[in-house]
């Protein structure tokens, strides 16, 4: 038995049974897409309560939920080269970070803060209760280290947002695992 979508790099058949199917699904195979979906779900949903492992418990939404609303995102997704999973999963984290940005957001449309301040992400705190500004406040800072260093700034994301280990996040960004920790730390 395969495991669907798993993260491990340990089955290569899956893996490249799976970036078969992503490349038929971006060709316009409706099928692959069917194919793939069951494949990739677990590890979505994953990624997911990563994600949502920071939110206010009363205004979260559910794994499940969050999965969903990043699924009906990435199907009208055109135009990509799916390099292999690990390019997929990095792009739906991104999606699923985006979607939370945004409900963010909208809890704080009142007022923002303005001044960012250094944060350790090993010892961010559980972003629980009043968190929606803080989230915002760390795309921000993200934001600004994607200007001084797009690389810097992707594996943070990679890591933190997307919860890919090191090993993928250096896959998705194309650098050595090594590399990845430098930018890390």
């Amino acid at each position: 038995m395969t495991q669907s979508g798993s993260g491990s790099h340990s089955g290569g058949d899956e893996t490249s049974e799976t970036t078969q199917l992503l490349r038929a699904w971006a060709d316009g195979d409706q099928g692959a897409l069917e194919r793939l979906t069951p494949r990739v779900y677990r590890t979505l949903r994953r990624i997911a309560g990563h994600q949502l492992k920071n939110e206010r418990a009363g205004d979260s939404m559910q794994a499940t939920a969050l999965v969903h609303e990043a699924y009906l995102e990435l199907i009208d997704v055109t135009n990509v080269d799916w390099q292999h999973r690990a390019h997929f999963y990095a792009v739906s984290a991104q999606i699923m970070r985006h979607i939370l940005l945004d409900r963010a957001r909208k809890r704080l449309s009142a007022k923002r803060g303005g001044s960012a301040e250094k944060v350790n992400l090993d010892e961010i705190p559980d972003l629980s209760g009043s968190r929606a500004g803080e989230l915002v406040a760390l795309d921000d800072a993200l934001t600004t280290l994607a200007k001084m260093d797009e690389r810097k700034a992707r594996v943070v994301e990679l890591r933190f947002f997307g919860g890919l280990s090191v090993e993928e996040t250096a896959e998705v960004v194309g650098v050595s695992a090594e590399t990845v920790m430098r930018d890390w730390k």
